[in-house]
């Protein structure tokens, strides 16, 4: 009889495993063809010499030795132009999706889901189309809405060629960034903030915390960390997935003078202007290590010590 109750013990197990199995598979097997596979083939792509018409031929680590000793555009222009944009935007929408989630968090029912809603909405247009408002905005003639502003205040004598310049344009992509950042992990941390045990709060008091801002680091924070982790990886993949605004507001690849090119604009000109896949496999992979340093970063502040 024991025997028999511990086959069928067994033999339930191994069905519940099969089932679970049969769960997970799609998501691996997506996961793999269009994560893990491509990584593979660009990390090999990147030792060779590829122009997509014949088949790649080994060059070893000579692309990652001109990328870091002769590409002076990479290291000059868009190695800087990518980390002042990673430092502002990353950590900026991030920082600035937390303060309007604790300060929304505040308000009542009603006058929340309204503001909410107005923030959230610029996250849901596309980048193109994003691009189409700012560039009426910033365009470089009297008809634009930001020239024809600073010409009736007399602050300027004639039209500022914004989206051309070199002083401008960087500086203008952050703006529209962070303008459009408030996307899921804003509403992730929002929807943490609200979950929060109010009785934390009156125990905190009692325990001896004397301001919002205490209440904010001992026991906001602490109690939210999974949205606050999951509201840094969306604003790490928000930063580099919205990184090609500098094309679409210039209109051209590379963007004037480089002052808006970065490493996601190197990548599409190595790899779909000049045609030298390999060595924009090499650019990818040196991306791909960047964000997943950042990334564990971020794990580091805000991931579970379980």
């Amino acid at each position: 009889m024991m025997g028999k109750k511990k086959h069928s013990v067994s033999s339930a197990k191994k069905k519940q495993q099969r089932i679970a199995y049969g769960f997970v598979f799609p998501y691996v097997l997506m996961f793999s063809i269009f994560i893990i596979i491509p990584v593979i083939i660009a990390i090999f792509l990147s030792f060779t010499y590829f122009d997509t018409v014949r088949a790649p031929s080994w060059v070893g680590f000579e692309n990652y030795i001109y990328l870091f000793t002769s590409d002076e555009i990479f290291m000059q222009k868009v190695l800087a132009n990518t980390l002042k944009y990673a430092v502002i935007v990353g950590p900026g929408s991030y920082i600035l999706s937390f303060m309007l989630a604790w300060i929304l968090a505040q308000l009542t029912p009603k006058v929340r889901t309204v503001l909410a809603l107005i923030i959230y909405s610029p996250s849901l247009t596309g980048g193109i189309t994003m691009a189409v408002l700012w560039r009426i905005i910033f365009a470089g003639d009297s008809s634009g809405y930001l020239n024809s502003i600073l010409l009736r205040l007399g602050m300027i004598v004639e039209p500022i060629v914004f989206l051309q310049s070199q002083d401008f344009l960087l500086l203008i992509m952050i703006i529209v960034t962070l303008w459009s950042s408030m996307g899921v992990g804003f509403l992730a941390i929002l929807a943490g903030i609200l979950n929060v045990n109010q009785e934390m709060y009156e125990a905190g008091y009692i325990d001896g915390i004397k301001n919002k801002f205490q209440e904010i680091i001992y026991i906001t924070i602490p109690l939210i960390k999974p949205q606050m982790l999951f509201g840094a990886v969306m604003a790490i993949v928000g930063t580099f997935a919205s990184a090609g605004i500098g094309v679409a507001l210039s209109g051209s690849n590379p963007t004037p003078q480089y002052a808006g090119q970065l490493i996601v604009n190197h990548i599409e000109y190595f790899g779909f202007s000049k045609y030298e896949m390999g060595y924009a496999a090499a650019l990818s992979v040196v991306l791909l290590f960047f964000v997943y340093l950042v990334s564990r970063f971020a794990y580091r502040l805000f991931g579970s010590k379980d």
